[in-house]
């Protein structure tokens, strides 16, 4: 099966242009990513919460759950510099379909050696085309979700990673209205101060979505 990026019809499906109407909120995408391995756990729970504001609000969302997916490490062939698809056959396709499509973008993942866990960053690495190929996140808005073990166990680093990534792609990076974003210790569940940051977090990344929307709109912001 050919690659997102495979062909020039896929391209013409995948990487088109904006459209002009899609500033309007009730067709406005929230992609979650969560970077665990685990299923169920405590970076899924919070990315739900996440998902679960954006709903709240009125957005459509979508859920990718790296524990339910394959995806392989980039090896820099160059193909897709090149223009040419990915010779890997994995999920990374649905992942770029859902990247293309959405309008926010948030990232979870826990600390793993003060950093994003390493399937995270191979979908981070694969994401390489949507720039390649024309800057399709550029503009895009996005925020990050990070926990650890511990009140001060790397979140902030965490965060940093998954900001950069954000920030090579031209996207638009927002926090919790106060510092990085949201920041949280296991177990989530019982993390209410972290859990505040999450939310908040999600509510920044709606509240400028909106904004957007009302610029973009068709009716002129009427």
């Amino acid at each position: 099966m050919d690659s997102i990026i495979g062909s020039q019809a896929a391209k013409a499906l995948y990487f088109a242009p904006a459209n002009p109407c899609h500033g309007v909120k009730g067709k406005m995408l929230v992609v979650g990513i969560s970077g665990s391995p685990r299923k169920a756990g405590n970076t899924e729970f919070l990315l739900n919460e996440a998902l679960a504001v954006a709903k709240e609000r009125g957005f459509e969302t979508e859920r990718l759950l790296i524990s339910e997916m394959k995806v392989d490490f980039c090896n820099d062939c160059g193909d897709c510099s090149k223009g040419k698809s990915c010779p890997k056959e994995d999920d990374m396709e649905r992942i770029l379909t859902a990247l293309q499509k959405a309008d926010g973008i948030i990232v979870a993942s826990p600390v793993y050696f003060g950093s994003v866990t390493a399937q995270l960053k191979a979908v981070f690495d694969r994401t390489i085309p949507l720039r390649r190929q024309g800057s399709h996140l550029k503009d895009k808005v996005g925020c990050a979700i990070s926990i650890g073990g511990a009140r001060n166990g790397g979140q902030e680093k965490t965060l940093e990673t998954v900001h950069a990534w954000m920030h090579i792609h031209g996207m638009v990076v927002v926090g919790d209205d106060a510092h990085f974003g949201g920041i949280a210790v296991r177990p989530a569940a019982e993390d209410r101060i972290g859990r505040k940051t999450v939310v908040a977090s999600a509510n920044k990344l709606c509240d400028l979505l909106e904004r957007t929307a009302k610029k973009e709109s068709c009716w002129g912001g009427d």
